[in-house]
């Protein structure tokens, strides 16, 4: 037992990527998430009606961490808040308060607070009504984010699948054989971007039939864009993971990799509103084609929009895996070699 222990020791101390994955990658991880899920300092802003708000209502909001603007009862609260110039729209009428906000999130949550907080020293008992522009105050957890999940899924498991299958070829010595013929590097690359996307589109096109028509997932726009945006990450996925397994020396290292370029790039999905990431953090996300995938599967499933609102993230996806695969091209040189 304890020549093994020393063996399996002495192994590692001889891998030093193994040893940072260990000791220093968890430090990196937890950092960053305490960046983003830590206090973000967020001030929400909240739009009222001055004129007919009673003044001691007005006083009150003022008094809280918020920023209040003064808007006309005849303006349109939905359109005001998906024009992103307020967190929330607070009015009165007879029976109580009425609080519209765009959407469940931490922006709308801080929001929420601040008028709570300021109506409790007028009325602890008062009645507020909240209501959502998108979804309402009865989906759950599932409905809100489940978007999410469809494009975290689509882009991890055809990563991780394509970027162990070309280490595999490169350690078994297809690779080399392959390179010595006439074929050439760029082929090598589309055949396995083509030959993965077919598997992508039977993936997305599942996921999202059995979201949909199984688990009863809400979809206000037309699912065949969130089938092509799955696919569109798929493909960038299957790019990303040749990058990664070029550069790695065997199936585990690709492993090793997930938690440095793969689980930071799930809290850039939508689980947490960017604007409110401290240091500009929020701003990484457009390096990364999770956030691309997400946010246009968000606009379709979640606003109803179509190809009109999508496009430039469509654009965005394509553009990220041509970059990589000219990239995989360019260092598949050092195989060519051998």
């Amino acid at each position: 037992m304890m020549y093994l222990a020393k063996r399996v020791v002495i192994q590692m101390k001889g891998d030093k990527r193994s040893i940072a994955l260990i000791l220093f990658a968890p430090l990196l991880v937890i950092t960053f998430v305490y960046f983003l899920l830590g206090d973000s300092g967020y001030i929400p802003t909240i739009a009222i009606d001055q004129l007919s708000t009673p003044p001691a209502i007005v006083a009150a909001l003022n008094k809280q961490d918020a920023v209040i603007v003064d808007i006309s009862s005849e303006v349109d609260a939905a359109q005001y808040l998906k024009d992103k110039k307020a967190d929330a729209v607070f009015s009165l009428f007879q029976a109580g308060a009425s609080i519209k906000m765009l959407e469940e999130s931490a922006k709308s949550a801080k929001a929420m607070t601040v008028i709570k907080n300021a109506i409790a020293e007028m009325n602890p008992a008062a009645n507020m009504e909240a209501e959502f522009v998108y979804g309402n105050t009865n989906d759950s957890t599932f409905d809100s984010l489940g978007y999410v999940f469809l494009g975290i899924f689509s882009f991890f498991f055809v990563f991780i699948i394509s970027g162990m299958a070309l280490v595999r070829e490169r350690s078994s010595g297809t690779l080399e054989r392959m390179l010595m013929t006439k074929i050439r590097r760029i082929e090598v690359i589309m055949g396995y971007t083509v030959g993965y996307g077919v598997f992508a589109v039977i993936q997305a096109a599942l996921i999202v039939l059995y979201s949909i028509f199984v688990l009863g997932m809400s979809c206000e726009g037309n699912a065949f864009w969130v089938v092509l945006i799955m696919v569109l990450m798929a493909v960038s996925a299957v790019s990303f993971g040749a990058m990664i397994s070029i550069f790695s020396g065997s199936e585990f290292q690709v492993v090793q990799f997930i938690p440095i370029v793969i689980v930071p790039q799930i809290f850039f999905s939508g689980l947490i509103p960017l604007d409110t990431i401290p240091y500009g953090l929020g701003n990484i996300c457009y390096i990364t084609p999770v956030y691309y995938g997400c946010a246009a599967i968000k606009h379709v499933m979640i606003e109803g929009g179509g190809f009109g609102v999508v496009w430039p993230f469509i654009l965005a996806l394509l553009v990220y895996t041509l970059v990589l695969i000219i990239i995989n091209t360019t260092a598949l040189k050092k195989y060519r070699k051998l």
